[in-house]
C-alpha cells in the first residue's frame, strides 16, 4: 500500500519537439510531367490556337490573312457542307458498329478460350499496324475489285441487289460505293476496338461465372448479367477509340469511295492542300472537333461507367 501512495518521481524537462523532416523530391513528381507538358503546349495547344485565328481571318493566300473576326466562316462552311458531315458520321457509326459485333466474340475468344493460342492471337490482332495505313487501304482495292472473287460470290448469294437496294453499292461494283468506304474503315479501325475489349474482358474474376452457374444461370444470362456489364469500360473504349478518328479519316473514302462519298475529312484536306482556303478549312475542323466532343460526351454520361480502360 505505501508503494500505491507514494508521490510519483519529479518530471524533468520536456523534450524540445522534433521539426518532421523536410520532405526531398516533393516537386520530383511535376519535374516528371514537365516534359508531357511542354510537348502538349508546343505541338497541340499553339497549333490549336494558331488554326483558331485562322478560322476568323478574311484574305486571300496572294494578298495575305489578317484577323478580322469573321465568325460567319463557321456558318458558312456548315451550311454549305454538312451533308459531308452527316456522312462522316454515319460512316463512322456504322463501322463503330461492325468493329464491335466482329470484335467483341473475338477479344472474348482470346480472354477466356485461346488457352496457349492466346499471343499468337494477340499478334495477329496487332499484325496490320506492323504495315503503312496507305498500304493496307490500297490492299482493299484489290480484295473488292470487281473482277474479284470477293464480288463474284457476293452477286452469286444476291447480297449484292440488297446492298444496291439499301443505296451501300451501285449495280454490281463494290468499290467506290458507301459499302467500300465502310469496310476499309472497319478493317483498319478494328484492332483499336478488340485490344480494350480484350483488357476489360480479362479483367473479370473467373469465379464470378461459376458462381452464375452454380445460380443455375444459363450461359447468354451470365453473359448479359455478368459479363459485358463488367465489360462495359472496354466496349466505351473501344467504341471511342474507332469513332473518332473514323469520323475524320479521309484515306479511306479518297482510296475506296468516289466524289459521292466524300467525307469531312476530305473536304477540310481539299480546302487546306488544293483550294488553299485556310480559314473554312480550320473552321471545318473545328465544327468537326466540337461535334465529336458533344456527343462523346453524351455518350459516356449514356453509357453509365467511369472506368475506362
Amino acid at each position: 500500500m505505501s508503494t500505491l501512495t507514494e508521490a510519483p518521481p519529479p518530471l524533468g524537462p520536456a523534450a524540445p519537439e522534433e521539426k518532421p523532416p523536410r520532405r526531398r523530391g516533393r516537386f520530383t513528381p511535376y519535374w516528371l510531367l514537365l516534359p508531357g507538358i511542354l510537348w502538349l503546349i508546343v505541338f497541340f495547344a499553339l497549333p490549336m490556337l494558331y488554326q483558331a485565328s485562322t478560322s476568323v481571318q478574311q484574305g486571300s493566300l496572294e494578298e495575305g490573312y489578317k484577323v478580322t473576326w469573321h465568325f460567319a466562316t463557321y456558318w458558312d462552311a456548315l451550311a454549305e457542307y454538312w451533308p459531308q458531315f452527316l456522312r462522316s458520321v454515319f460512316y463512322a457509326a456504322a463501322a463503330t458498329v461492325l468493329c464491335l459485333l466482329l470484335g467483341y466474340p473475338l477479344a472474348y475468344l482470346i480472354a477466356f478460350r485461346a488457352g496457349r493460342w492466346k499471343n499468337l492471337i494477340m499478334i495477329l490482332v496487332i499484325a496490320p499496324f506492323f504495315t503503312s495505313f496507305l498500304i493496307r487501304t490500297l490492299a482493299w482495292k484489290t480484295i473488292l475489285a470487281d473482277n474479284g472473287p470477293v464480288v463474284h460470290t457476293l452477286n452469286t448469294l444476291h447480297v449484292l441487289d440488297l446492298t444496291d437496294w439499301l443505296g451501300w453499292t451501285a449495280g454490281d461494283r463494290v468499290l467506290a460505293t458507301p459499302l467500300a468506304v465502310v469496310c476499309g474503315l472497319t478493317y483498319n479501325f478494328l484492332p483499336f476496338m478488340i485490344l480494350p475489349l480484350y483488357t476489360s474482358l480479362e479483367r473479370i474474376d473467373g469465379r464470378l461465372h461459376e458462381v452464375a452457374g452454380d445460380l443455375y444461370a444459363r450461359p447468354w444470362t451470365t453473359f448479359r448479367k455478368v459479363t459485358f456489364p463488367l465489360s462495359m469500360p472496354g466496349v466505351v473504349s473501344g467504341t471511342l477509340l474507332t469513332f473518332i478518328p473514323a469520323a475524320g479519316d479521309y484515306v479511306n473514302s479518297e482510296l475506296l469511295g468516289s466524289t459521292d462519298t466524300r467525307m469531312i475529312g476530305n473536304v477540310i484536306q481539299t480546302q487546306f492542300l488544293r483550294i488553299l482556303d485556310y480559314p473554312t478549312a480550320a473552321a471545318l475542323s473545328f465544327i468537326l472537333m466540337a461535334a465529336i466532343l458533344a456527343m462523346v460526351t453524351l455518350y459516356i454520361r449514356r453509357s453509365g461507367t467511369e472506368d475506362l480502360v
